[in-house]
């Protein structure tokens, strides 16, 4: 398969917005076209579906209600390929918020918007366009396994997903716990409502009040307009509120204010709002952290830990490695066009003993590597970017031993993507990081 940039359409009448969108998002390295008419979508999509889409809601002089806009949000999901669609409007109510995610959108984004935040919804978009596959035949079957740490952490999911319990998932980066989430989300009654992910480490604590529960036009300086916080735009829904850990203890009582009210009050107006969502947490803060209360709040814990999952690293289910080896190899064989190649006796062994720090996600990585880099017929530890057990390091042009960690982590960016001239996707699987930590590191470096 040919190397190709993340695609990115913008379709918004206002030729100025458009512009400044394409030249935020020229820094995820990805291909930006634009388009001032949703007339043109279908010759447009003709020349390839796009992975992303910025869609504004209104087109007509006068228009306001979003009509246009949702039309052609149906018309994107019909495709077979569906884009990932993050909807924007100067006329950000809360129902029109809503109904737009309940009908598929991704993500909003209000205008005039915040180009971090704007970049950091976009990568969310495009790593998790990148990401593989599951099988998804119900809502269990995306957490692989027959080990008996998977058997019971599924069985826990079916008992308690269909209670209105709040869940804190517990575990180590990369295990899977916004997997996890999901099957509690699509276990419950829930499930036909918005599943809505929010990563607490990620929000500025400056306008983090704003993110979950909304403003009104006038209530800061920047506030244009009226926006729909995450708490309204999950409503009936599940909201997963990731690395809840993170979250700055100021904050944690913000949350914990509306969690018990059962209700937010956006910034800048007079009366609060009921909620209706239920929450779902998670940290990678092991628990002797997540108990000191100079950490966390233990009132809002209490909160959030009605029940408890622990999802398993992969070193405590190594039975379950063979069958996640031989579903990421085929599943990217098949991505990349590449045939079918075993795996070499002493090669299988070691990846059966290795502890894999990154857990699931980073043995996919490996996965990736092997398939886009390995020989065919067979593949070797090499392959999967580890020697003798351990992780291979990426080729630096410099002597470690003068550089600045700074210095040496640019080296080894830039030597991943020259090694797969530019694929962001295939140099994110040689470093073992997320499509997004790699824009973010690429976007730091100036490369």
């Amino acid at each position: 398969m040919a190397d190709t940039p993340a695609r990115i359409l913008i379709l918004d009448d206002d030729a100025d917005v458009a512009y400044a969108a394409q030249l935020v998002l020229r820094r995820c390295a990805a291909k930006v076209a634009t388009l001032a008419d949703p007339r043109q979508l279908a010759r447009h999509l003709e020349g390839g579906v796009p992975d992303v889409v910025l869609l504004d809601f209104n087109f007509a002089p006068g228009r306001t209600d979003g009509a246009e806009g949702l039309a052609v949000l149906d018309q994107l999901r019909a495709l077979p390929d569906v884009p990932a669609v993050i909807v924007m409007t100067a006329y950000a109510d809360v129902a029109l918020a809503v109904e737009a995610m309940k009908r598929g959108a991704s993500d909003f984004l209000t205008k005039p918007w915040d180009n971090a935040r704007l970049l950091a919804i976009v990568e969310g978009a495009l790593a998790r366009r990148a990401a593989p596959a599951l099988p998804a035949s119900g809502a269990l079957d995306a957490l692989m396994g027959e080990s008996l740490p998977m058997r019971q952490l599924r069985a826990l999911i079916a008992s308690v997903g269909p209670t209105q319990a709040n869940v804190m998932v517990l575990g180590e980066n990369g295990v899977g716990k916004e997997l996890v989430a999901r099957a509690l989300h699509l276990a419950s009654r829930r499930a036909a409502g918005q599943f809505l992910a929010v990563d607490m480490g990620s929000l500025p604590e400056a306008t983090l009040e704003s993110e979950l529960f909304g403003h009104r036009k006038g209530s800061f300086t920047d506030a244009r307009s009226d926006r729909a916080g995450r708490f309204q735009a999950a409503s009936g829904g599940t909201l997963f509120l990731d690395e809840i850990g993170n979250l700055p203890l100021a904050a944690q009582s913000k949350l914990l204010t509306a969690l018990e009210r059962r209700e937010v009050t956006p910034l800048g107006a007079d009366r609060p709002q009921a909620i209706d969502v239920r929450i779902v947490s998670a940290t990678n803060l092991d628990e002797a952290r997540l108990y000191d209360a100079q950490v966390f709040r233990p009132d809002l814990l209490f909160r959030l830990n009605t029940i408890v999952i622990r999802v398993p690293p992969l070193r405590e289910r190594r039975d379950d490695i063979p069958a996640l080896l031989r579903h990421y190899l085929a599943h990217y064989a098949q991505l990349y066009g590449k045939p079918p190649a075993a795996i070499a006796p002493d090669a299988f062994d070691a990846l059966c003993a290795h502890p894999w720090p990154g857990n699931v996600r980073a043995l996919r990585h490996a996965c990736e590597r092997a398939v886009i880099l390995g020989q065919p017929g067979i593949h070797g530890l090499a392959d999967f970017g580890l020697h003798g057990g351990e992780p291979a390091p990426v080729p630096r042009a410099a002597s470690t031993d003068m550089l600045a960690l700074d210095a040496i982590e640019r080296d080894a960016v830039a030597a991943a993507m020259a090694q797969v001239r530019g694929n962001i996707t295939h140099a994110a699987g040689l470093l073992g990081i997320s499509r997004a930590a790699l824009y973010r590191k690429r976007a730091k470096h100036g490369l």
